[in-house]
């Protein structure tokens, strides 16, 4: 994992959660995985302005983490597949709740969109 600058503050649980859960990508990942595994290639189709290395180090912090395991598939075709551990699936309800604010903060971000093409 990446060594950060400032170390993880353990006594604020906010603080944690926002250490194993954010960033730019993590919340997405997160969110392809809710409706079952995925490989790779379709994160990356799904979330197209991550790059691959970018994708490949956001999932190896949320593995290490505990909150995603890969499971390599040895078939005709050698290949991996992501999906969320019985931890990670402690966040569904935050993850559902994000996706209802911002559902219902839509028509305001419309808005605000619209008044910055405007001037």
């Amino acid at each position: 994992m990446y060594n950060k600058k400032i170390p993880v503050d353990i006594n604020c649980g906010f603080r944690i959660a926002i250490e194993v859960m954010g960033g730019k990508w993590k919340p997405y990942i997160i969110y392809e995985l809710l409706d079952g595994p995925r490989r790779p290639s379709e994160l990356q189709r799904r979330m197209p302005h991550a790059s691959e290395r970018v994708l490949a180090q956001q999932l190896k912090e949320l593995m290490e983490y505990g909150v995603v395991e890969k499971k390599v598939i040895d078939s005709m075709c050698k290949h991996s597949e992501y999906s969320l551990t019985d931890l990670g699936r402690t966040l569904i309800p935050i993850i559902e709740q994000l996706r209802k604010w911002g559902n219902d903060f839509r028509p305001m971000m419309e808005k605000i969109l619209k008044e910055k093409e405007e001037q």
